[in-house]
């Protein structure tokens, strides 16, 4: 694996677990917010949090509940801001009540894996998708043998880990597989919460991660930084131009380029980019911060948001495989922040 990749600091996970809160609470006094949703977004959340405080003297209790329950939380407005890495659905939207989604974070959904005695795997995402249709079994399977040439592979059942919850990464994973695969799009299909066959869930990426880590044999979704942090095996995917790639920060970049306007929801997809995108890691995922026009705290997120999107709050980003934000969706999502009140 690149050692960029496997270089960044492993303190992100006891960082994510002291300094945010696991769940969201409800309304502040004025000067502080609250906010829920993606746990992948919980690091960087951590280092915003501190930072915009000292900076701004404004406080933020951000509970990392998954994506899921983040949109239902800002829609039953028990909190200022919820977090997903999945946009909402036209449903979803229509509950929240006027509602904006807002892109200020950009990372990677990783295909971790635990196979003693292996480092380095190489994946497709037609394989991926076999896994978790159940189609393919075994470790040893003739297909990933043949993607991974002197790779001695296990006579071994394999493992697949899903999220028990709502999940942004779950989006991200089944709109990739979905993509690659029509009978996966046909038979489990996209959201933040699917059915797959078989497989042993885990909530949050936490929990992915503690199930992966102990079961030789295991394969999982989960954010980059959490990866990062916990020293898993992460396969590398092939793209569209055949390429296999890690979710390293100019390969997660590379796969926004692809980004050339922005609609007026500010709905990105990036995953799969076509073959143009050379060196695209084609499991990328934007993140949304999801705010309510007119919010009694508007003022208040409205700064918070710009402080994310900016450069005080996307330095953080690099050593948690959060890439910056692109020109062309820093200017829609200025937009539209300042369009709050």
């Amino acid at each position: 694996m690149n050692r960029r990749f496997l270089g960044l600091t492993l303190a992100v996970a006891a960082m994510a677990s002291t300094s945010v809160a696991s769940t969201a609470m409800a309304a502040t006094p004025n000067g502080s917010l609250t906010g829920a949703g993606s746990t992948l977004m919980a690091p960087l959340m951590s280092n915003w949090a501190q930072d915009f405080e000292s900076s701004h003297g404004i406080g933020i209790t951000y509970g990392a509940v998954g994506s899921g329950a983040g949109i239902q939380q800002i829609t039953a407005r028990t909190v200022d801001f919820g977090a997903s890495d999945a946009p909402l659905t036209a449903a979803q939207a229509g509950a929240c009540n006027n509602c904006v989604q807002i892109p200020w974070a950009l990372t990677a959904t990783a295909v971790a894996f635990h196979l003693d005695g292996v480092k380095k795997l190489k994946l497709t995402g037609d394989v991926v998708a076999k896994i978790y249709m159940g189609q393919i079994t075994n470790w040893n399977n003739k297909t990933i043998a043949k993607l991974n040439p002197g790779v001695k592979l296990p006579n071994l059942g394999i493992t697949p880990v899903f999220r028990s919850d709502g999940s942004g990464d779950t989006y991200a994973f089944t709109d990739y597989l979905a993509r690659v695969n029509p009978k996966f799009k046909s038979s489990i299909g996209t959201s933040t919460a699917v059915s797959f066959p078989k497989g042993v869930g885990g909530k949050g990426n936490d929990g992915i991660t503690a199930v992966v880590s102990s079961t030789n044999g295991a394969i999982g979704y989960v954010s980059a930084s959490y990866a990062i942090a916990h020293s898993l095996g992460v396969a590398a995917l092939q793209n569209a131009a055949h390429r296999f790639e890690y979710p390293n920060l100019n390969n997660i970049a590379a796969a926004a380029k692809v980004v050339k306007r922005v609609p007026a929801n500010n709905e990105l997809h990036i995953v799969n980019p076509p073959a143009s995108a050379k060196t695209a890691y084609p499991l990328s995922t934007f993140s949304y911060v999801i705010v309510p026009k007119g919010s009694p705290k508007a003022s208040s997120l409205r700064v918070f948001i710009l402080y994310a999107m900016g450069a005080a709050g996307q330095k953080f980003g690099p050593a948690l495989d959060f890439a910056p934000i692109p020109g062309v969706v820093y200017k829609a999502a200025q937009a539209s922040t300042n369009a709050l009140g």
